[in-house]
């Protein structure tokens, strides 16, 4: 995933501090100018006046728009019906130039202003949710001037309100995220106005799932008594809901699935269902809940025999004809087709032609709701689930005005894209974003989005967003691209974060640039191991510094977030808390608690005394885990009760674990000595320590030789190092000697004790006094107290390389060259077609990936089409043979273009014969190959390595990647001279 979301905002709100809008042309200003309208000028605030007639959300919505004006300035606009005919006798505000709102043909208002002034409103006459806003003259009898917000429909005009509110200080999450409202004494509009047309997703939404037990508990406490829905128990009743369709409708979605678990949407409260549609929120219901009626929870309360349509169908069809007559007032997205109760396959296996006659009977029961609709007019969609997939790929048919809404493989990456006769249909096609490893409840990424709008996939867009918070940003960022995707594009989508920290906290450009690198690491960190996915060796404890790295990594986010927090106002504290603070805290205390119990469980293994250290640190850091749980929950007077509740330490499958449970550790017995004396010494690169024998010193595991390391010039840490120990209570002096002048020894003496059980010594080469490959002897010698001293001598071989003076690339170093994707060489274009990068995409630095991806889904052959190249120099193959080892390690995406076209890539070497990998298995649709799922599989790890080998006998070469197919994203590739790396920790 990207690990920072980016951004574009017209009309340079770039070069301004002061940014309280994202995404959007700009038309609010804070000082009046020859073109500007006064909203609040000198303490009066213009009026705004509406008609009676217009929709009842575009009159909440003006309310909502008075009281942003007032919380922004202490001004509160008067807020007016008006009568048609308007004149100035029925206004008494003649001399006042109002703020005209309505909805074009709904509000005989705004049609009046818009015949007394001939405004041309070609631009939004009959789109989807557009608007314009901007000043005319003389616009009602008596009126001078006016500024006038118009919407297309319903929605539009709620938009224009809620896009001004944002521009002059109020955050869609003022509540959600209690970001504080930024405050002016006066507000303009630029008389030129704003405008906006049809949005890039028609239907924009959410879905609440997974909510047990964060969302729900903290419902319970905030929204009742303390007793649920009469039947169900659920919180989610319509106090809940009013905040969430408000927050909704502020960022500019439309769509919502509602909670599902315990709960039931139009059972738990009767007033649910009219006020989604007088807000103006269109509802859905997700893949296995058709017809409006919620699964298993209604048809466990109302249900009449099984859930199976092939025995039971007559109770079922009745079950639905409920949902639709108890929706049929509403704005509804139709959920059509079936799965078994539970969420899972229908009983009896595949059946094609039952689930035809499914959706068939479905939409006979919606022609009978709507008598004289043509059922091809209402919204259906056709959720293609696991499953369901296959029986789409298998031949399964559904009417050409049912939106196919095709679905992730639970882990945010898309299953199939539409294909060029898919994107013909009159119900278009859509995504449903579930991202669920082991519950992992939410994902998105620009790329992957990106595929969507480049296919037309733009009819529904649905993101599992689990308990909505914390992921305030991203669902943002997710519905912002669905409301104008033309805004966001490669070059600029790193820039959002910043736009959105300057908007929520009111940073500095050079503070929001912190926050934005801190987002972008705490989502990479995040990415190469979801929290719900870490254990104790995820990163290695000896090979390659991971593991210490991943953590220096994490404390300088920490740092930086702490930094940016420090400089805030009081009043910013609580939203910085819980939009940037927790999640850098939580995630950091969370990866520091896992590695420390990874080194507790080493360092017992290999007799070290620090064992202890490490085991109290994971009780710590265990600790610290609940005290910002509490903290979280503690703010604002306790307003997020139970919000942080949900656990996420030891999962042992992808259920959620029933408690937080701490990591597994070992204690050392600190009063008694280990067998082989007092000093422990682990050199860098193995599991094993000496002196005293050790299972992985050699494949003997018993009088196996002393330690024996390399190291080249080409080494990325340039140096090696060796910890040493305590093996007991005995406390000791030691020295670190070299026999030779050209090994460095640093520090060359110490001190270990219980209290300071443990020491780093580093060894550097000078390779100026090297012309070959030398040897060294590294001799510790320790001086327990009151025993005799010790002493252990390792071997440095220094592995003397040169490269030739003219060759510029990637260098053999540690026995292998690795390489960022980003780095190449060379760079070729066809047919318009180029690699580009996509910055902090991936594990390590970014992804490169053909570009751009239209619609067209052009593909070549191997060696024909846009290539990337690396150019690197090797010393040595595997077992001098002339072969080596390319791993290219690839991003986990599907098999999206359809059955037919696999995805692939070409790798070569010099003028060899291009290799071509198809690196995904085709596997039954809805299903995923073996590689994909597991605690090291390719999602769990963020990566597919695709390994191959070539002969390239020690020297210059280039590797050239060819593109095949599009959607195929490269992060790294790692040559090396053995087929038992571990390429991804190979440093570049």
């Amino acid at each position: 995933m990207l690990g920072r979301w980016g951004g574009y905002v017209l009309f340079g709100l770039l070069a301004v501090a002061d940014v309280h809008a994202i995404g959007q042309a700009t038309c609010v200003t804070f000082s009046p100018s020859a073109s500007s309208f006064p909203v609040v000028s000198n303490g009066v605030a213009a009026p705004i006046l509406l008609s009676e007639d217009d929709w009842g959300g575009v009159q909440r919505t003006a309310y909502d728009f008075a009281m942003d004006i007032h919380n922004v300035t202490g001004v509160m606009p008067l807020l007016l019906n008006v009568s048609i005919p308007a004149t100035s006798t029925n206004l008494s505000l003649a001399s006042i130039r109002p703020i005209i709102v309505g909805t074009l043909g709904q509000s005989s208002l705004i049609d009046e202003v818009v015949q007394n002034t001939n405004l041309d409103v070609s631009s939004i006459d009959g789109q989807w949710e557009a608007f314009m806003t901007r000043e005319v003259a003389n616009p009602l009898p008596g009126i001078s001037s006016a500024y006038v917000m118009i919407g297309a429909d319903k929605r539009g005009t709620i938009y224009a309100m809620y896009d001004h509110s944002e521009q002059i200080g109020v955050s869609p999450w003022y509540w959600w995220a209690d970001v504080p409202t930024k405050t002016h004494s006066e507000i303009y509009v630029d008389s030129a106005g704003c405008a906006h047309g049809s949005p890039t997703v028609k239907y924009r939404g959410i879905f609440l799932n997974d909510e047990q037990p964060a969302l729900q508990g903290w419902a319970m406490v905030r929204f009742t008594n303390g007793t649920g829905a009469a039947l169900t128990d659920s919180p989610f009743n319509h106090f809940f809901y009013t905040k969430l369709f408000e927050l909704l409708l502020r960022m500019k979605a439309n769509y919502l699935w509602p909670a599902m678990w315990s709960s039931a949407f139009g059972v738990d409260d009767t007033l649910n269902q009219p006020l989604a549609n007088w807000y103006g929120i269109v509802m859905g219901t997700s893949h296995e809940e058709p017809m409006m009626r919620s699964i298993p929870v209604e048809w466990t309360l109302f249900g009449v025999g099984p859930w199976d349509y092939s025995t039971n169908a007559q109770n079922i069809y009745d079950f639905w004809v409920v949902g639709a007559d108890r929706g049929k007032p509403y704005e509804n997205v139709w959920t059509v087709g079936m799965r078994g109760d539970g969420d899972l396959p229908l009983a009896g296996g595949q059946n094609i032609a039952l689930l035809e006659e499914i959706i068939a009977d479905q939409r006979q029961i919606l022609s009978n709701t709507y008598p004289g609709v043509n059922v091809t007019t209402i919204p259906q969609m056709w959720c293609l689930y696991q499953e369901v997939l296959g029986y789409y790929e298998d031949g399964m048919t559904v009417p050409d005005d049912v939106t196919l809404l095709w679905t992730d493989d639970l882990y945010g990456n898309i299953e199939r894209l539409p294909t060029l006769s898919e994107r013909n249909r009159t119900g278009g096609a859509g995504y449903d974003l579930v991202g669920g490893v082991r519950d992992y409840k939410w994902i998105t990424t620009y790329e992957q989005m990106s595929l969507a709008v480049a296919r037309n996939a733009t009819r529904i867009w649905i993101l599992n967003v689990g308990d909505l918070k914390p992921y305030e940003k991203e669902i943002e960022f997710f519905i912002a691209l669905g409301w104008d995707s033309s805004v966001w594009n490669i070059n600029n989508i790193d820039t959002y974060v910043e736009l959105w920290a300057q908007r929520e906290f009111g940073l500095s450009s050079e503070d929001a640039a912190t926050v934005a690198d801190v987002i972008a690491n705490i989502t990479r960190f995040n990415s190469n191991r979801k929290p719900e996915l870490l254990n104790s060796t995820v990163y290695s404890l000896w090979n390659y510094r991971e593991a210490e790295n991943m953590l220096a990594m994490w404390q300088a986010t920490n740092e930086s977030a702490t930094q940016v927090r420090d400089s805030l106002p009081a009043e910013m504290l609580p939203a910085y808390f819980e939009l940037v603070y927790h999640p850098v805290q939580a995630s950091y205390t969370l990866a520091n608690m896992w590695i420390a119990a990874g080194m507790n469980n080493f360092r017992a293994s290999q007799a070290f005394l620090s064992a202890n250290d490490y085991a109290a640190i994971v009780e710590e850091l265990f600790q610290q885990d609940w005290e910002l749980e509490v903290e979280y929950e503690s703010q604002l007077d306790g307003k997020w009760t139970q919000m942080m509740s949900q656990t996420h330490v030891m999962y042992s499958y992808w259920q959620q674990p029933q408690a937080n449970t701490m990591p597994y550790i070992s204690r050392y017995q600190a009063q008694k000595q280990a067998l082989a004396g007092a000093m422990r010494v682990a050199p860098e690169g193995t599991q094993a320590a000496w002196p005293g024998d050790n299972q992985y010193q050699c494949a003997q595991g018993y009088s196996c030789p002393n330690p024996s390391l390399s190291i080249d010039p080409y080494l990325p840490s340039g140096n090696r190092y060796f910890d040493i120990g305590a093996g007991g209570p005995v406390p000791f002096n030691f020295t670190a000697t070299s026999n030779v002048t050209w090994v460095t020894m640093s520090p060359v003496a110490g001190y270990i004790s219980p209290d300071a059980p443990e020491q780093r010594v580093f060894a550097t080469v000078d390779w100026s006094q090297l012309s070959s490959t030398e040897i060294a002897l590294i001799t510790f010698e320790a001086y327990p107290q009151g025993q005799p001293s010790m002493s252990l001598t390792a071997t440095l071989t220094a592995n003397y390389t040169q490269v030739p003076n003219n060759f510029t690339g990637f260098v053999e170093g540690d026995g292998c060259v690795s390489i960022e994707a980003a780095h190449a060489s060379r760079n070729t274009t066809v047919e318009g077609i180029t690699w580009i990068n996509l910055p902090g995409y991936g594990r390590t630095l970014s992804g490169v990936t053909p570009w751009p991806r239209g619609g067209d889904e052009l593909n070549f052959t191997v060696g024909t089409g846009p290539s990337i190249e690396y150019d690197f120099y090797t010393f040595n193959t595997y077992q001098d043979s002339g072969n080596v080892f390319i791993t290219t390690y690839v991003s986990p995406s599907q098999n999206s273009l359809g059955p037919t076209r696999p995805l692939a890539i070409g790798i070569q070497v010099d003028s060899c014969e291009p290799q071509v990998s198809y690196f995904v298995p085709v596997v039954t649709p809805g299903t995923q190959p073996a590689a994909w799922d597991g605690l090291d599989g390719w999602v769990a790890t963020n990566v597919n390595p695709i390994y191959m080998n070539f002969t390239a006998e020690p020297g210059a070469h280039t590797l050239t990647l060819w593109m095949i197919e599009p959607t195929v994203v490269v992060q790294k590739i790692v040559i090396g001279v053995s087929p038992s790396l571990q390429p991804m920790k190979c440093a570049s």
